[in-house]
């Protein structure tokens, strides 16, 4: 009897250590990737120029149509990017998946390439499934080059965010990432041209 137990729990054992490596991969598996296509600049940024088929564009603020796709064909390996430094009044971007929410509430986490110039700060605005919107206390601030950044959402301090100005407000507390509408950027402030802007090369979302 004694052998028999021992063979049901290896058994059993074995059964539980195969499932959480695939849970645990299921809740970080890259959900989507945007890098902007490869095509000209131009203002303001379009659906056109995302090269992600399942993603849709949506842009905020008083200054949403003066948000840039750029690049710099005179300048080596220069990305294709969207660029704030032409915005007159604050701005955000964000991307829908599908018509579909992502679950963000366990493990879920951003990671982006972006190059900030002056006080600008980059910062991750989400779409909440009551239509409410936050903005992260987390940041990316100047660079002298081109930076990747991972944020872990579980770990993030938020406040509320006004879609019409793009103003934060209080604190979030403990929002409910489980069905997150939109992902997007902000800088929460108007462009300087190139001293003072934001700029986002590609951006990857991790979740389930």
């Amino acid at each position: 009897m004694k052998f028999s137990h021992c063979v049901i729990l290896f058994i059993v054992s074995l059964f539980f250590s195969h499932q959480v490596p695939t849970f645990a991969q299921s809740v970080n598996s890259l959900l989507f990737r945007e890098d902007f296509k490869d095509i000209p600049a131009e203002t303001p940024v379009t659906q056109e120029h995302l090269a992600n088929r399942e993603l849709s564009l949506h842009l905020y603020g008083a200054a949403k149509q003066q948000l840039k796709k750029s690049n710099h064909p005179e300048i080596q390996n220069d990305p294709f990017y969207i660029w704030s430094g032409t915005c007159e009044g604050n701005w955000a971007m964000a991307l829908s998946w599908q018509d579909k929410s992502v679950d963000l509430s366990h493990g879920g986490k951003i990671r982006w390439k972006s190059r900030q110039s002056g006080f600008r700060q980059l910062r991750l605005v989400l779409e909440l499934a009551d239509g409410s919107w936050i903005v992260s206390e987390d940041h990316v601030g100047e660079t002298t080059d081109w930076v990747i950044s991972e944020f872990e959402l579980g770990k993030m301090k938020w406040r509320t965010l006004n879609m019409d100005t793009i103003i934060e407000g209080k604190t979030a507390g403990d929002p409910d990432l489980s069905k997150v509408l939109k992902i997007g950027i902000s800088d929460l402030m108007v462009g300087g041209g190139t001293p003072a802007s934001s700029r986002l090369d590609w951006i990857e979302v991790y979740g389930k």
